[in-house]
């Protein structure tokens, strides 16, 4: 059963304060294959690889049913930092 959008956003929203959240069915449609941006403070002061264990705990039945997933997590400030950078 392919996972929606809407789910991981959802299981993400309950989770996480969430300043800032992207997710991109990069399957065209097909719900196999997601990648996520996610911008919280719930990271400060976490590696990144306990960042994004938090989030494979979070979504372990989701990523479960998916074929690929990648993220990329960061706190405000580093967020803005790399939106400064990108521009």
């Amino acid at each position: 059963m392919p996972v929606k959008v809407e789910e991981l956003e959802q299981a993400i929203r309950d989770a996480f304060p969430v300043s800032h959240l992207e997710i991109e069915d990069k399957s065209s449609g097909c719900g196999e294959n997601y990648s996520i941006l996610l911008v919280s403070e719930a990271f400060e002061g976490k590696t990144t690889l306990a960042r994004h264990r938090l989030i494979n705990e979070t979504l372990k039945t989701n990523i479960a049913q998916m074929h690929a997933f990648s993220q990329k997590t960061f706190t405000p400030q580093q967020y803005e930092a790399h939106l400064a950078k990108g521009q």
